[in-house]
C-alpha cells in the first residue's frame, strides 16, 4: 500500500527533473499533453450525444456482426477515441441492451477504427503545418463553448479537441527534431525477435501509462519521422500499443457487472491473439506491406505511411481470423466467467440473545427492518440513477434528474438477492423463532407488523426491477416527451425517498402519521395527473401508443413502489397500540382527497 502512495510523487519528481534538464524533452512532453487534452475535449464533445443519438444508433447497428464491426470502426474513426467507444459498449453490455457478441464485434471494429488515427498523423499531421489550422479551431471552439446551447457547447469541445490535437502533433514533431541534435535514441535499436519482443513490451507500457493508444501512436510516428527509432522497432511498438489499449479497457471493465467484465476479457483475448499473430508473422506482414505499398503508390522509403499500413493490416488480419469465432467465444465466456459468489447481507441485530425477552426481540427486529430499509434506500436511489448522497443532501432533485447523463447500469436482480432477499429471509426466520416462544399479544402483533414492513420493502424492490429495465431503454430517450415522463417518475420517487428518510429520524409520531397521509394523497394525485397527461400526448401524437403503454406500466410500478415504502415506514414508526395510528386515512379517504385537490 505504501509503494502505491509513493508512486505518483516519484513519477512527478522524475518528470519535473526531466523537464528542467532538457528543453527539448519539455517540448515533446508539452506536445503529448496537448494531444491528450485534445482527445479529452473530443470525448467531452461526443459524450454530449451519448444521451440519445449514439444509443439509438447503437441499438439499430448491432443485430448483425458486420453491423457491429462497422459501428465500432466508424464511431472510433469519428471520435478518434477507442476508449470512449469501448466504455460506452461495456455500459450497454452491462445493461443487457446489446448482446455480448455484439459488444465483441464493436470492440473489434474499434480496433480497426483506431488505425485511422495513424493514417491521419502519418499522412497529414507530419507533412503540413497543421498548427496554422489549429488557431482558428481554438478561437471558434471557445466561442461555441461559451454558448448555452448543448449542441453548440458540444461543437465547441470538438473544435477545441481538434485544435489541441493539431498543436500536440506539431510540438511533438518539433521536439523530436530538436531532441535528435543532442541525443540519438536510435542507438538503442534492437533487431530480430528479441527486438520485436522488447519494443512490443515498451509500446504496451507506454499505452498503459498514458491510457491512450492514439497518444502512443503519435509518439511512435513522430519518433520514426525524426529517425529516433528504426522502422522495425516502430512496427513492434505499434503492436504493443494495441496490447496496451486492451489493458486500459480491462481496467475499466473491472468496475462493471458480469456482462461488462466478460466483454473486457473478450477485448484482452482478441488483442492478445492479434498481437501474437502480428509478432509471429511480422516478417511476412512486413513483406505484404511492401507489396501493397507499391500497389497504392507509397514510396519504398516512406516509412511513416508504411507503418500506418502495417498497423491497419495486422488489425484487419486479427478481425478476419477471429470474427468466425465470436459466437463460440461468447458461449465460453458465459459458461466460464460467472458472478463470483459473494456473501449475502448479514443481519446486524438478529442475535440469539435477543430472543430472551419479548421486548428485545421486537427491538432487534425493528432495527433489522430499518437496516433492510437502508439497503433498499441505496438500491432504489441507484435504480433511479441518483447517488444516495444527492437524495440525502439539500441539492435540487429536479436539477439532478434533469441533468442526468447516464442510467446507472446496475444489476438489480443480483443486488436484490444479496442485499434484500437474504436479509428479509433472516427477518422472517427470526420472527418465526420468536413466535414459537412464550410471548404476549402486543409483542405478537408488533412482530407481525414488522414482518409486513419487511415484506413491503421487498415488494418495492421487486417493482424497481421492472422499472429500471425500462429506464435503461427509455430514460434518456431522444424524444423530449418520453424523457419528461420518465424524469417525472424518477423525480416523484426521489422526493419520496428524501421525505421518508427524514421522517424516520423524526420522533413525533403524530406528525409522521399526518405526513405519511399527505404523501399517500400526493402519490395518488401524481398518478392520476400522469395518466391524464399521457392521454393528451397520445391524442396529439407526441408519443406512440406503444411507448405510452410502457410508461403507464412504469407509472404503475412507481406508484406501487411508493405505496409499499409508505406502508413500510408507517409500520416501522408506529406500534399496534399507538394512538396516532387512529389518525391514518384509509384508501377511500385518500382517493377522495386526491380527487378534490385535482
Amino acid at each position: 500500500m505504501i509503494y502505491k502512495k509513493l508512486l505518483l510523487p516519484a513519477i512527478l519528481l522524475v518528470l519535473a527533473w526531466a523537464l528542467w534538464a532538457s528543453a527539448d524533452f519539455m517540448e515533446i512532453a508539452a506536445g503529448v499533453a496537448l494531444f491528450m487534452f485534445g482527445m479529452f475535449c473530443l470525448e467531452e464533445g461526443f459524450k454530449a450525444f451519448t444521451g440519445g443519438t449514439l444509443e439509438a444508433i447503437l441499438r439499430r447497428s448491432t443485430d448483425r456482426l458486420w453491423k457491429s464491426l462497422a459501428f465500432g470502426g466508424v464511431s472510433t474513426t469519428l471520435m478518434q477515441s477507442s476508449t470512449l467507444v469501448s466504455l460506452v459498449t461495456i455500459s450497454f453490455v452491462s445493461a443487457e441492451m446489446i448482446t455480448l457478441a455484439a459488444g465483441i464485434g464493436i470492440i473489434m471494429g474499434a480496433n480497426i477504427g483506431t488505425t485511422t488515427g495513424a493514417w491521419l498523423i502519418a499522412g497529414l499531421g507530419l507533412r503540413i503545418n497543421i498548427a496554422a489550422y489549429a488557431m482558428p479551431m481554438l478561437v471558434f471552439g471557445v466561442v461555441f463553448l461559451m454558448q448555452k446551447s448543448k449542441g453548440l457547447k458540444a461543437g465547441g469541445y470538438l473544435l477545441l479537441g481538434a485544435g489541441f490535437l493539431f498543436f500536440g502533433i506539431h510540438y511533438m514533431k518539433e521536439g523530436f527534431e530538436a531532441f535528435q541534435g543532442t541525443f540519438d535514441l536510435s542507438v538503442y535499436a534492437l533487431s530480430g525477435l528479441w527486438g520485436v519482443l522488447v519494443f512490443t513490451l515498451i509500446g504496451m507500457l507506454i499505452t498503459v501509462v498514458m491510457q491512450s493508444s492514439h497518444a502512443t501512436l503519435l509518439i511512435i510516428i513522430t519518433a520514426l519521422s525524426t529517425g529516433q527509432v528504426s522502422y522495425e522497432n516502430a512496427l513492434a511498438l505499434a503492436i504493443g500499443a494495441n496490447l496496451g489499449s486492451a489493458i486500459t479497457t480491462a481496467l475499466g471493465g473491472l468496475a462493471a457487472n458480469l456482462g461488462g467484465r466478460r466483454l473486457a476479457i473478450a477485448h484482452v483475448i482478441f488483442n492478445v491473439i492479434t498481437a501474437a499473430v502480428a509478432v509471429t508473422f511480422i516478417l511476412p506482414i512486413g513483406t505484404l506491406v511492401d507489396v501493397i505499398a507499391s500497389w497504392i503508390g507509397i514510396g519504398a522509403e516512406d516509412y511513416l505511411l508504411k507503418l500506418a499500413l502495417f498497423h491497419t493490416l495486422f488489425n484487419v488480419l486479427g478481425v478476419v481470423l477471429l470474427a468466425p469465432f465470436v459466437k463460440p467465444l461468447e458461449s465460453l465466456l458465459q459458461r466460464y466467467v460467472q458472478q463470483k459468489k459473494q456473501a449475502s447481507e448479514q443481519p446486524l441485530y438478529l442475535y440469539p440473545e435477543a430472543l430472551e425477552t419479548n421486548q428485545t426481540a421486537v427491538t432487534a427486529v425493528r432495527k433489522e427492518v430499518e437496516h433492510l430499509f437502508e439497503n433498499a434506500y441505496g438500491l432504489l436511489a441507484h435504480g433511479l440513477s441518483l447517488k444516495r448522497q444527492t437524495i440525502d443532501s439539500d441539492e435540487s432533485l429536479s436539477d439532478a434528474v434533469k441533468y442526468t447523463r447516464r442510467i446507472f447500469p446496475i444489476d438489480v436482480e443480483n443486488l436484490y438477492e444479496e442485499k434484500i432477499k437474504s436479509l428479509h429471509s433472516e427477518i422472517v426466520a427470526f420472527i418465526g423463532e420468536a413466535q414459537t416462544r412464550e410471548s404476549n399479544q402486543a409483542a405478537t402483533e408488533e412482530l407481525y407488523r414488522l414482518r409486513q414492513a419487511s415484506r413491503d420493502i421487498v415488494e418495492a424492490i421487486k417493482g424497481m426491477k421492472h422499472l429500471h429495465s425500462n429506464l435503461e431503454k427509455h430514460g434518456l430517450s431522444s424524444n423530449p416527451a418520453i424523457r419528461e415522463r420518465y424524469d417525472a417518475i424518477r423525480l416523484q420517487l426521489a422526493k419520496l425517498l428524501r421525505e421518508l428518510r427524514q421522517l424516520l429520524s423524526n420522533e413525533d409520531r403524530e406528525f409522521i402519521s399526518l405526513s405519511l397521509d399527505a404523501l399517500k394523497i400526493s402519490v395518488e394525485k401524481s398518478s392520476r395527473q400522469l395518466i391524464d397527461e399521457l392521454d393528451e400526448m397520445i391524442r396529439h401524437r407526441r408519443i406512440a401508443a406503444s411507448i405510452a403503454t410502457s410508461i403507464m406500466n412504469d407509472e404503475n410500478y412507481a406508484t406501487e413502489i411508493a405505496k409499499n415504502l409508505i406502508d413500510a415506514i408507517q409500520f416501522l414508526t408506529s406500534s399496534s397500540v399507538d394512538s396516532s395510528e387512529q389518525l391514518a386515512l384509509d384508501e377511500k379517504e385518500i382517493s377522495a382527497l386526491a380527487q378534490k385537490s385535482d
